[in-house]
């Protein structure tokens, strides 16, 4: 009998990823018992452009989470490039998001949780569930709740019946780092007319690529070729970790509850890599499940998760069209030079600062500029 598992749990998650850590750490600021189960061994890495955007970092930080300076690195907005090319934004009333090595935002999120007094379970894969227990190995441990936060292909969703969703259009992404020197302070979108490529400065000293494609056979030396601004910057830049790569896309499931399951994370739907908001998404869903927990009534959770994926899922959207249309990239760009605003507004209402309706004259302004760019 493993000594390290209890005999029950106010709330058992499923899952020791970002998302699980955010609920148990959430969950303990409630008073509940919390227990994390993950089979793998901490840190845990994943495919990730690594970057938190302000509304993201606020969420993180609301969680009571702070990154090393060493081990992090902060950019002020967004630049998209296009071949020649280029429209940069910055963050509205001088915020910042924050770039962080997954396996950094990993272990400081570990150690939180840790502290607040959640037990967490390593190398401890989960192999089922009833309906107020969960089975370790050949033990079963009670519990009131169940939350699955075991990534996109979720088996606690599949357990719980909550499968039933539209078909996601999948692309791929793959991630890597390189030792140089950072060149800019904004994350940087690079649209080819196979794939985009971001860049992220996670330290002094490297920087995050990443590039999505919906080519599953593309990998970055591959995509790079299509970036010819970004491969240049990397031209001497030695790769200083393993490529990772994991598919990506927007997907939602009719339901993120059921009796006492929930799911949360990536196991309760995904949006686009291209948005840069999946773990953000994550920080706000952990709030407010653990609300939901603390009050013994899923109901609020499932309303506010459809809720917050909404504005998330129109950007990813709205920048996807860009995807494989270099003209409609180019005159994108052109419009976002000659008026600058919009693109500062368009980015105020990707972090939340703004709402649709706020965005409606700027939306008529850039549809009349892409129609009336030169050619």
């Amino acid at each position: 009998m493993d000594p390290r598992l209890p005999n029950s749990a106010d709330v058992f998650v499923i899952g020791g990823g970002p998302a699980g850590l955010a609920l148990a750490i959430a969950a303990r600021g409630h008073g509940l018992h919390v227990v994390v189960a993950d089979g793998a061994e901490p840190p845990i890495d994943k495919a990730c452009g690594e970057g938190l955007l302000p509304d993201g970092l606020a969420a993180l930080e609301a969680l009571g989470i702070g990154v090393a300076a060493s081990d992090a690195r902060s950019f002020r907005g967004i630049r998209f490039i296009s071949r020649d090319l280029s429209a940069d934004a910055g963050f509205s009333k001088g915020a910042v998001g924050l770039a962080v090595r997954r396996i950094c935002l990993h272990r400081a999120m570990a150690q939180r949780a840790e502290q607040l007094g959640a037990a967490l379970l390593w190398r401890t894969p989960v192999t089922g569930i009833s309906p107020d227990e969960v089975r370790v190995g050949s033990r079963t441990i009670r519990t009131r709740w169940i939350i699955g936060a075991d990534g996109a292909n979720s088996l606690v969703r599949r357990w719980a019946g909550l499968e039933h969703g539209a078909r996601p259009r999948l692309r791929y992404a793959f991630r890597a780092h390189y030792k140089v020197a950072p060149w800019s302070n904004l994350t940087e979108v690079h649209w080819g007319t196979r794939c985009q490529g971001y860049a992220t400065a996670v330290s002094d000293t490297e920087v995050c690529v990443a590039l999505a494609s919906s080519d599953p056979r593309m990998r970055l030396n591959d995509g790079l070729q299509d970036l010819p601004g970004l491969s240049e910057r990397l031209r001497e830049a030695a790769l200083v970790s393993r490529e990772r790569g994991a598919p990506t896309g927007n997907r939602s499931f009719r339901r993120v509850c059921c009796g006492n399951v929930a799911l949360i994370g990536d196991a309760s739907g995904t949006v686009d890599a291209i948005t840069g908001e999946g773990l953000g998404l994550a920080f706000r869903q952990a709030a407010i499940l653990a609300e939901s927990l603390a009050a013994a009534d899923l109901r609020p959770y499932q309303s506010a998760h459809r809720r917050l994926a909404l504005r998330p899922r129109m950007m990813a959207n709205l920048m996807l069209t860009l995807d494989r249309r270099p003209e409609l990239q180019r005159r994108t760009l052109q419009v976002f030079n000659r008026r600058p605003e919009i693109f500062r507004r368009f980015l105020e209402l990707h972090v939340g600062s703004r709402t649709p309706l706020d965005l409606l004259g700027d939306s008529l302004t850039l549809g009349w500029g892409l129609l009336t760019a030169s050619r």
